[in-house]
């Protein structure tokens, strides 16, 4: 019985090698008189999935110490470039800006910002530059920014009483800073603040709405990298929570919209963000080119997690690094305080003297970079980065933390040493690659100006005002500084602290 299987057996081989034989003849044949980035092996079907963990910016930075700065992944079927040098992030962000403007397709980006209707997620094409021209300058204009900076001393001011008013009770500076963010973005962007349940009755509260799409817009979608693997998302749920979540968040914008439109026909309308677009709206609907309320609704969505997550992030990333290092607290109180002498609170008008708050800011976005991977660009065509054959198509990763934290480029990279950055030139706007917390080119943040102003002023009150300890008598040097996985990194855990007044 053996002996008669045996010549189908060896056929069965014989094939099995001929189609091994092919397929590995075909893939080199590809790359042939390629230059193509170092890359470690790979696996069937997941590619390099399994090399990147909880942490993916520290384990692509792992793997960059072994194989350079510049690598190729592969996530599924999907070839992913790798840059963690400030040489290759200007390569991708400045020499090729424009074959590198594009974003690649996600599932999830698609179905929660309108198909591509928003700024920070869109595809490079016309209507995105359009949208973008008019955010710069009707939407985050140094001069709109500046508008509003009664808002923030507004909100910074109910942030001081409310930490005044726990009196030695524990506060949770995390929660603080989110709800001191999310109010502002949205006096600004929409009028009022949104504080209790959302429009339609649902049952989710405005910031556990917006805090939920925050965390989905950072999950893997099997159907983007192993296509054939989609159903894998229906069956993990991922599919269902991104489905209501798109819907939850739609049937409160178009509330919002709603409300909007009324009163502007009624001339009732107040000075934000979303009646700038509504007016915009209302102009351009002869011309060739016109926003519809998807347009608008993906522009809010943008601005309201780019102006939450990411700043509420540096603000706590920024305070837990001053209490862990209480030499430069103390540093920065004198600065604070000598500049504030005699007055209740920091106005605007204080921080452009305040050079150290500035220099303490940066050198919390090095070391704590609050989206330490820059949001997937993608290659429009073929081109070379640091000599090598880049095909188009290729999606790109720009680990700003692994840049930001290279020894050949930073003196002591791990350690907290706001210094560095005093009669220094290396700023955050785009122009030094090897400090992008932003981004830069194209693609580069439109909203560093409003970030900045918040972040500043925030800081510089609580620092004039309080002195901040660790509650139960817990030691500065045993403050957890763990980080929490996502497309925007927080602590792990809360940032308590007690809150002393000192005025």
């Amino acid at each position: 019985m053996i002996l008669e299987q045996q010549p189908l057996f060896l056929s069965i081989c014989s094939l099995l090698f001929v189609l091994v034989f092919l397929y590995l003849w075909l893939s080199t044949s590809r790359t042939t008189g390629k230059n193509l980035p170092p890359s470690p092996p790979k696996l069937p079907i997941i590619g390099n999935l399994h090399q990147v963990n909880q942490d993916p910016h520290v384990a692509l930075r792992s793997l960059a110490q072994k194989y350079g700065p510049v690598m190729q992944l592969h996530f599924g079927s999907v070839p992913v470039l790798v840059v963690s040098s400030a040489d290759a992030a200007k390569e991708i962000m400045k020499t090729h800006d424009l074959a590198f403007a594009n974003r690649p397709d996600s599932s999830i980006w698609s179905r929660i910002f309108y198909n591509g209707k928003d700024v920070a997620f869109a595809p490079y094409t016309e209507y995105w530059r359009q949208v973008k021209s008019i955010c710069i300058l009707q939407l985050l204009s140094n001069k709109r920014v500046r508008s509003f900076h009664n808002v923030r001393e507004e909100e910074v001011g109910l942030l001081v009483e409310n930490i005044r008013n726990s009196g030695s009770e524990i506060v949770n500076l995390s929660d603080l800073f989110y709800t001191l963010l999310s109010n502002v973005v949205s006096r600004i962007a929409l009028g009022k603040k949104y504080t209790n349940t959302t429009e339609g009755g649902e049952e989710n509260s405005f910031r556990e709405l917006f805090q939920n799409i925050a965390q989905l817009i950072g999950y893997f979608s099997f159907s983007d990298y192993i296509p054939w693997l989609y159903w894998i998302d229906s069956l993990s749920g991922l599919k269902k929570r991104v489905e209501k979540a798109a819907n939850e968040i739609d049937a409160f914008l178009e509330g919002v919209i709603r409300d909007h439109s009324i009163a502007l026909s009624t001339g009732a309308s107040s000075d934000d963000l979303l009646n700038t677009l509504l007016e915009i709206q209302k102009q351009d609907t002869n011309s060739a080119f016109s926003i519809d309320n998807d347009s608008i609704k993906g522009v809010i969505l943008n601005m309201y997690f780019d102006g939450t997550d990411s700043t509420s992030a540096v603000l706590e990333w920024t305070m837990a690094a001053l209490i862990k290092h209480p030499d430069i607290m103390c540093k920065l109180k004198d600065e604070v305080r000598e500049i504030g002498r005699g007055k209740s609170r920091i106005s605007g008008d204080d921080l452009e003297k305040m050079h150290y708050l500035r220099a303490v800011i940066k050198e919390s976005m090095r070391i704590y970079t609050p989206v330490p991977l820059l949001v997937a660009r993608e290659a429009m065509q073929d081109v070379k980065v640091m000599g090598y054959d880049i095909k188009a198509g290729t999606q790109v990763l720009i680990n700003a933390w692994a840049i930001a934290t290279d020894g050949a480029v930073w003196d002591n990279p791990e350690e907290f040493i706001p210094e560095r950055f005093l009669n220094n030139p290396i700023d955050y706007k785009g122009l030094h690659f090897e400090f992008i917390p932003f981004g830069a080119g194209r693609r580069g943040c439109p909203g560093i100006q409003y970030a900045m102003a918040i972040n500043e002023l925030a800081l510089a009150n609580l620092v004039h005002i309080f002195d901040l300890a660790l509650p139960d008598g817990k030691r500065f040097e045993n403050l957890d500084m763990d980080s929490e996985t996502g497309m925007t990194v927080h602590k792990k855990s809360p940032l308590l602290v007690i809150a002393t007044p000192c005025i």
